[in-house]
Protein backbone atom coordinates (compact mmCIF):
# COMPACT_ATOMS: atom_id res chain seq x y z
CA UNK A 1 0.00 0.00 0.00
CA UNK A 2 0.96 3.05 -1.14
CA UNK A 3 1.31 5.87 1.99
CA UNK A 4 -0.36 9.54 1.35
CA UNK A 5 2.92 10.94 2.28
CA UNK A 6 4.17 9.33 -1.42
CA UNK A 7 1.97 11.43 -3.69
CA UNK A 8 3.34 13.87 -5.06
CA UNK A 9 2.10 17.24 -5.03
CA UNK A 10 3.58 18.27 -8.19
CA UNK A 11 1.96 15.09 -10.06
CA UNK A 12 -1.25 16.39 -8.61
CA UNK A 13 -0.86 19.54 -10.04
CA UNK A 14 0.12 18.18 -13.35
CA UNK A 15 -2.87 15.68 -13.42
CA UNK A 16 -5.28 18.83 -12.03
CA UNK A 17 -3.89 20.83 -14.64
CA UNK A 18 -4.61 18.51 -17.75
CA UNK A 19 -8.18 17.66 -16.27
CA UNK A 20 -8.81 20.87 -15.87
CA UNK A 21 -7.65 21.70 -19.93
CA UNK A 22 -10.18 19.12 -20.74
CA UNK A 23 -13.19 20.69 -19.52
CA UNK A 24 -11.72 24.25 -19.85
CA UNK A 25 -9.03 24.69 -22.61
CA UNK A 26 -6.22 26.66 -21.84
CA UNK A 27 -6.95 26.19 -17.93
CA UNK A 28 -3.70 26.23 -15.89
CA UNK A 29 -4.00 25.06 -11.75
CA UNK A 30 -1.19 26.23 -9.73
CA UNK A 31 -0.55 26.63 -5.80
CA UNK A 32 -1.41 23.26 -4.63
CA UNK A 33 -1.11 23.04 -0.87
CA UNK A 34 -3.10 20.15 1.29
CA UNK A 35 -4.99 20.72 3.44
CA UNK A 36 -6.60 19.30 7.03
CA UNK A 37 -9.23 17.21 7.94
CA UNK A 38 -10.85 14.38 5.90
CA UNK A 39 -10.02 10.43 6.25
CA UNK A 40 -10.96 8.87 3.29
CA UNK A 41 -9.64 11.01 0.52
CA UNK A 42 -6.80 14.18 0.10
CA UNK A 43 -8.08 17.84 -0.12
CA UNK A 44 -6.07 20.57 -1.80
CA UNK A 45 -6.45 24.37 -1.93
CA UNK A 46 -5.36 25.32 -5.64
CA UNK A 47 -6.26 28.01 -8.08
CA UNK A 48 -7.22 27.50 -11.52
CA UNK A 49 -6.70 30.35 -14.09
CA UNK A 50 -9.01 29.85 -17.46
CA UNK A 51 -9.99 33.32 -19.71
CA UNK A 52 -12.16 34.27 -17.34
CA UNK A 53 -9.91 35.21 -15.11
CA UNK A 54 -8.80 33.19 -11.56
CA UNK A 55 -10.38 31.46 -8.91
CA UNK A 56 -9.51 29.31 -6.42
CA UNK A 57 -10.73 25.28 -5.96
CA UNK A 58 -10.75 22.13 -4.05
CA UNK A 59 -8.85 19.06 -4.93
CA UNK A 60 -10.88 15.47 -3.69
CA UNK A 61 -7.92 13.04 -4.76
CA UNK A 62 -8.56 9.45 -3.70
CA UNK A 63 -6.00 7.68 -1.49
CA UNK A 64 -3.19 5.79 -3.56
CA UNK A 65 -2.71 2.35 -3.17
CA UNK A 66 -6.41 1.55 -2.01
CA UNK A 67 -9.31 1.02 -4.69
CA UNK A 68 -11.75 4.09 -4.57
CA UNK A 69 -15.23 2.26 -3.54
CA UNK A 70 -17.29 3.28 -0.58
CA UNK A 71 -16.19 6.57 1.41
CA UNK A 72 -12.77 6.58 -0.66
CA UNK A 73 -15.00 6.92 -4.10
CA UNK A 74 -14.23 10.69 -5.02
CA UNK A 75 -15.45 10.30 -8.11
CA UNK A 76 -19.13 8.93 -6.76
CA UNK A 77 -18.71 12.60 -4.79
CA UNK A 78 -18.13 14.43 -7.90
CA UNK A 79 -21.51 12.46 -9.60
CA UNK A 80 -23.71 13.26 -7.27
CA UNK A 81 -22.56 17.01 -7.23
CA UNK A 82 -23.21 17.64 -10.38
CA UNK A 83 -26.71 15.69 -10.12
CA UNK A 84 -27.71 18.42 -7.43
CA UNK A 85 -26.12 21.28 -9.18
CA UNK A 86 -28.77 24.22 -9.18
CA UNK A 87 -31.33 22.75 -7.26
CA UNK A 88 -33.11 25.98 -5.96
CA UNK A 89 -32.15 26.29 -2.07
CA UNK A 90 -29.72 23.50 -1.74
CA UNK A 91 -26.19 24.62 -2.63
CA UNK A 92 -23.31 22.56 -3.44
CA UNK A 93 -19.47 23.35 -4.66
CA UNK A 94 -19.89 23.24 -8.67
CA UNK A 95 -17.43 20.38 -9.88
CA UNK A 96 -15.07 21.49 -12.24
CA UNK A 97 -12.95 18.47 -13.95
CA UNK A 98 -12.58 15.22 -12.83
CA UNK A 99 -9.87 12.58 -13.91
CA UNK A 100 -10.53 9.18 -13.63
CA UNK A 101 -7.02 8.10 -12.72
CA UNK A 102 -5.81 4.52 -12.93
CA UNK A 103 -6.61 3.18 -9.63
CA UNK A 104 -5.35 1.79 -7.28
CA UNK A 105 -1.63 3.30 -8.36
CA UNK A 106 -2.74 6.64 -10.04
CA UNK A 107 -6.06 7.57 -7.57
CA UNK A 108 -9.13 9.62 -9.21
CA UNK A 109 -9.45 13.02 -8.04
CA UNK A 110 -11.46 16.02 -9.21
CA UNK A 111 -12.47 19.87 -8.55
CA UNK A 112 -14.34 21.53 -7.43
CA UNK A 113 -15.36 25.38 -6.72
CA UNK A 114 -13.83 27.22 -3.77
CA UNK A 115 -17.04 28.19 -1.62
CA UNK A 116 -16.38 30.97 1.24
CA UNK A 117 -18.01 30.32 4.58
CA UNK A 118 -18.03 29.00 8.12
CA UNK A 119 -18.42 25.29 9.25
CA UNK A 120 -19.29 25.43 12.64
CA UNK A 121 -21.22 23.37 14.98
CA UNK A 122 -22.79 24.99 17.16
CA UNK A 123 -23.48 22.08 20.09
CA UNK A 124 -19.88 20.59 19.79
CA UNK A 125 -17.17 22.73 17.96
CA UNK A 126 -14.71 25.35 19.96
CA UNK A 127 -13.71 28.09 17.54
CA UNK A 128 -11.84 31.53 18.61
CA UNK A 129 -15.02 33.33 17.12
CA UNK A 130 -17.76 31.51 17.44
CA UNK A 131 -21.38 32.94 16.03
CA UNK A 132 -23.48 34.84 17.98
CA UNK A 133 -26.46 32.95 19.29
CA UNK A 134 -29.18 34.47 16.76
CA UNK A 135 -26.79 33.50 14.24
CA UNK A 136 -26.28 29.68 15.28
CA UNK A 137 -30.00 29.28 15.50
CA UNK A 138 -30.38 30.85 12.25
CA UNK A 139 -28.27 28.48 10.70
CA UNK A 140 -29.89 25.67 11.92
CA UNK A 141 -33.30 26.83 10.85
CA UNK A 142 -31.78 27.35 7.23
CA UNK A 143 -30.10 23.50 7.40
CA UNK A 144 -33.68 22.52 7.97
CA UNK A 145 -35.01 24.11 5.18
CA UNK A 146 -32.26 23.59 2.86
CA UNK A 147 -32.80 19.47 3.73
CA UNK A 148 -36.88 19.33 2.74
CA UNK A 149 -35.95 21.37 -0.49
CA UNK A 150 -33.57 17.90 -1.10
CA UNK A 151 -36.13 15.76 0.28
CA UNK A 152 -38.82 17.29 -2.29
CA UNK A 153 -36.96 15.36 -4.82
CA UNK A 154 -37.18 11.87 -5.61
CA UNK A 155 -34.07 10.31 -7.04
CA UNK A 156 -35.51 9.71 -9.94
CA UNK A 157 -36.27 13.05 -10.74
CA UNK A 158 -32.51 14.22 -9.61
CA UNK A 159 -31.03 11.57 -12.41
CA UNK A 160 -30.18 9.14 -9.25
CA UNK A 161 -33.24 6.67 -9.90
CA UNK A 162 -30.38 3.57 -10.67
CA UNK A 163 -28.97 4.47 -7.11
CA UNK A 164 -29.25 1.15 -4.81
CA UNK A 165 -31.60 2.25 -1.84
CA UNK A 166 -29.93 1.18 1.66
CA UNK A 167 -32.43 -0.04 4.14
CA UNK A 168 -32.69 1.13 7.85
CA UNK A 169 -31.83 -2.60 9.12
CA UNK A 170 -28.78 -2.78 6.84
CA UNK A 171 -27.43 0.17 8.31
CA UNK A 172 -28.14 -0.65 11.81
CA UNK A 173 -26.38 -3.96 11.47
CA UNK A 174 -23.46 -2.15 10.06
CA UNK A 175 -23.15 -0.03 13.31
CA UNK A 176 -24.32 -3.35 15.10
CA UNK A 177 -20.83 -5.02 13.67
CA UNK A 178 -18.70 -1.78 14.36
CA UNK A 179 -19.58 -2.24 17.99
CA UNK A 180 -18.86 -5.65 18.37
CA UNK A 181 -14.96 -5.01 17.80
CA UNK A 182 -14.80 -2.81 20.43
CA UNK A 183 -12.94 -3.52 24.07
CA UNK A 184 -15.74 -4.66 26.66
CA UNK A 185 -14.86 -1.71 28.45
CA UNK A 186 -16.02 0.89 25.74
CA UNK A 187 -19.51 1.30 25.76
CA UNK A 188 -20.80 -1.38 28.23
CA UNK A 189 -24.45 -1.80 27.63
CA UNK A 190 -24.76 -1.32 23.53
CA UNK A 191 -25.25 -4.52 23.21
CA UNK A 192 -29.57 -3.56 25.16
CA UNK A 193 -29.51 -0.12 22.91
CA UNK A 194 -29.16 -2.43 19.79
CA UNK A 195 -31.63 -5.59 20.55
CA UNK A 196 -34.74 -2.77 21.53
CA UNK A 197 -33.29 -0.67 18.23
CA UNK A 198 -33.66 -4.49 16.26
CA UNK A 199 -37.05 -5.46 17.85
CA UNK A 200 -38.69 -2.03 16.49
CA UNK A 201 -37.48 -1.51 13.08
CA UNK A 202 -39.97 0.65 11.38
CA UNK A 203 -41.61 0.28 8.06
CA UNK A 204 -39.46 2.03 4.89
CA UNK A 205 -40.74 5.33 2.80
CA UNK A 206 -40.39 6.67 -0.58
CA UNK A 207 -36.20 6.57 -0.55
CA UNK A 208 -34.84 9.79 -1.03
CA UNK A 209 -30.75 11.26 -1.42
CA UNK A 210 -29.03 10.67 1.84
CA UNK A 211 -25.76 13.21 2.65
CA UNK A 212 -25.13 10.97 5.79
CA UNK A 213 -23.93 13.51 8.22
CA UNK A 214 -26.48 16.28 7.32
CA UNK A 215 -25.43 18.68 10.30
CA UNK A 216 -23.78 22.12 10.52
CA UNK A 217 -20.20 20.68 10.45
CA UNK A 218 -21.07 19.87 7.29
CA UNK A 219 -22.10 23.13 5.39
CA UNK A 220 -20.95 26.70 5.17
CA UNK A 221 -22.21 29.75 5.88
CA UNK A 222 -21.75 33.26 5.66
CA UNK A 223 -23.61 35.24 8.65
CA UNK A 224 -27.18 32.83 8.32
CA UNK A 225 -26.80 32.53 4.57
CA UNK A 226 -25.74 29.05 3.33
CA UNK A 227 -23.26 28.78 0.91
CA UNK A 228 -22.79 25.11 0.28
CA UNK A 229 -23.34 21.71 1.59
CA UNK A 230 -20.08 19.87 2.03
CA UNK A 231 -18.35 16.42 2.50
CA UNK A 232 -20.57 13.74 0.23
CA UNK A 233 -17.84 11.07 1.01
CA UNK A 234 -20.91 8.72 2.31
CA UNK A 235 -23.76 9.89 0.28
CA UNK A 236 -26.51 7.20 -0.28
CA UNK A 237 -30.19 7.00 -1.49
CA UNK A 238 -32.37 5.88 1.62
CA UNK A 239 -35.02 6.42 3.91
CA UNK A 240 -35.23 10.10 4.28
CA UNK A 241 -35.79 10.33 8.34
CA UNK A 242 -32.20 8.89 8.87
CA UNK A 243 -31.01 13.12 7.33
CA UNK A 244 -33.58 14.27 9.34
CA UNK A 245 -33.20 12.77 12.73
CA UNK A 246 -28.99 13.50 12.46
CA UNK A 247 -29.87 17.18 12.32
CA UNK A 248 -32.15 16.84 14.67
CA UNK A 249 -30.09 14.68 16.81
CA UNK A 250 -27.75 17.44 16.73
CA UNK A 251 -29.43 20.24 18.84
CA UNK A 252 -29.36 18.48 21.52
CA UNK A 253 -26.19 15.67 21.23
CA UNK A 254 -25.73 13.63 24.17
CA UNK A 255 -22.13 13.14 23.21
CA UNK A 256 -18.84 15.66 24.19
CA UNK A 257 -15.60 16.46 22.99
CA UNK A 258 -15.02 19.25 25.65
CA UNK A 259 -15.80 18.53 29.30
CA UNK A 260 -16.07 22.45 29.30
CA UNK A 261 -16.21 24.66 26.37
CA UNK A 262 -15.13 28.48 26.24
CA UNK A 263 -18.35 30.59 27.78
CA UNK A 264 -18.57 32.19 23.75
CA UNK A 265 -18.99 28.62 22.60
CA UNK A 266 -21.63 27.98 24.97
CA UNK A 267 -23.65 31.18 24.46
CA UNK A 268 -23.23 30.15 20.41
CA UNK A 269 -25.48 27.39 21.18
CA UNK A 270 -28.09 29.18 24.37
CA UNK A 271 -30.71 29.59 21.50
CA UNK A 272 -30.96 26.97 19.48
CA UNK A 273 -34.64 25.72 18.06
CA UNK A 274 -35.24 22.68 19.81
CA UNK A 275 -35.54 19.75 17.98
CA UNK A 276 -40.18 20.13 17.65
CA UNK A 277 -39.36 24.06 16.69
CA UNK A 278 -36.92 22.21 13.18
CA UNK A 279 -39.01 19.09 12.47
CA UNK A 280 -41.78 22.38 12.58
CA UNK A 281 -39.54 24.03 10.11
CA UNK A 282 -38.83 20.96 8.07
CA UNK A 283 -42.53 20.39 7.58
CA UNK A 284 -43.52 24.15 6.74
CA UNK A 285 -40.83 23.81 4.02
CA UNK A 286 -42.03 20.82 2.49
CA UNK A 287 -45.66 22.24 2.91
CA UNK A 288 -44.87 25.37 0.92
CA UNK A 289 -43.28 22.63 -1.77
CA UNK A 290 -46.08 21.22 -2.21
CA UNK A 291 -45.90 17.87 -0.20
CA UNK A 292 -48.86 15.83 0.27
CA UNK A 293 -50.44 15.51 3.90
CA UNK A 294 -49.58 11.54 3.31
CA UNK A 295 -46.17 13.03 2.51
CA UNK A 296 -45.24 14.84 5.73
CA UNK A 297 -46.84 12.10 7.71
CA UNK A 298 -44.29 9.55 6.58
CA UNK A 299 -41.85 11.87 7.01
CA UNK A 300 -42.65 12.30 10.88
CA UNK A 301 -43.67 8.98 11.83
CA UNK A 302 -41.47 6.33 14.39
CA UNK A 303 -38.67 9.64 14.27
CA UNK A 304 -37.99 8.50 17.94
CA UNK A 305 -36.65 5.13 16.11
CA UNK A 306 -34.88 7.05 13.72
CA UNK A 307 -33.26 9.30 16.75
CA UNK A 308 -32.26 6.13 18.58
CA UNK A 309 -30.14 4.95 15.60
CA UNK A 310 -28.78 8.24 15.48
CA UNK A 311 -27.45 8.04 19.14
CA UNK A 312 -26.61 4.45 18.51
CA UNK A 313 -24.16 5.16 15.57
CA UNK A 314 -22.82 8.30 17.48
CA UNK A 315 -21.41 5.67 20.44
CA UNK A 316 -20.35 3.50 18.01
CA UNK A 317 -18.16 5.57 15.92
CA UNK A 318 -16.74 7.03 18.91
CA UNK A 319 -15.91 3.13 20.47
CA UNK A 320 -14.63 2.53 17.67
CA UNK A 321 -12.15 5.64 16.97
CA UNK A 322 -11.58 5.55 19.97
CA UNK A 323 -10.31 1.74 20.60
CA UNK A 324 -7.77 2.43 18.07
CA UNK A 325 -6.81 5.89 19.19
CA UNK A 326 -6.49 4.45 23.22
CA UNK A 327 -3.20 2.57 21.88
CA UNK A 328 -1.36 5.40 20.31
CA UNK A 329 1.18 6.73 22.66
CA UNK A 330 -0.14 10.09 22.07
CA UNK A 331 -3.93 9.25 22.46
CA UNK A 332 -5.97 12.26 21.58
CA UNK A 333 -7.62 13.97 24.72
CA UNK A 334 -11.11 15.00 22.74
CA UNK A 335 -11.60 11.28 22.20
CA UNK A 336 -10.72 10.62 26.04
CA UNK A 337 -13.73 12.95 26.63
CA UNK A 338 -15.94 11.29 24.69
CA UNK A 339 -15.36 8.08 25.40
CA UNK A 340 -15.99 9.12 29.09
CA UNK A 341 -19.51 10.46 27.86
CA UNK A 342 -20.51 7.13 25.87
CA UNK A 343 -22.88 5.56 28.74
CA UNK A 344 -24.72 9.21 28.30
CA UNK A 345 -25.21 8.57 24.29
CA UNK A 346 -26.87 5.23 25.35
CA UNK A 347 -28.86 6.56 27.71
CA UNK A 348 -30.02 9.26 25.29
CA UNK A 349 -30.89 6.47 22.52
CA UNK A 350 -32.82 5.04 24.98
CA UNK A 351 -35.07 8.13 26.20
CA UNK A 352 -35.80 8.92 22.50
CA UNK A 353 -37.03 5.03 22.10
CA UNK A 354 -38.92 5.65 25.59
CA UNK A 355 -40.77 8.65 24.10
Amino acid sequence: MTDVTDIDPDDVLRRATAAARRAHPGAVVSGVRRLEGGVSSLTYAATMRTDGGERPVVLKVAPPGLAPVRNRDVLRQAHVLRRLAGLDGFPVPEVEFTDPGAPPEIPPLFGMAYRPGESYEPTLDVSPAPPTAAVAAERMLAAARALARLQAWSPEALNLGTEPVSPVAEELNRWQRLFATVDADIGPGHEKLFARLARSVPAGVAPRVLHGDFRLANMLFVGTRLEAVIDWEIWSVGDPRSDLAWLLMHTRPAHVFHEDRPAADRAACSALPTPAELLAEYISTRRGLGASPDEIDQVAIDLPWFLGVCYYKVAATIAVIYKRDRRRPDPNPTLEVAARHLTDVLEAGHRALDE
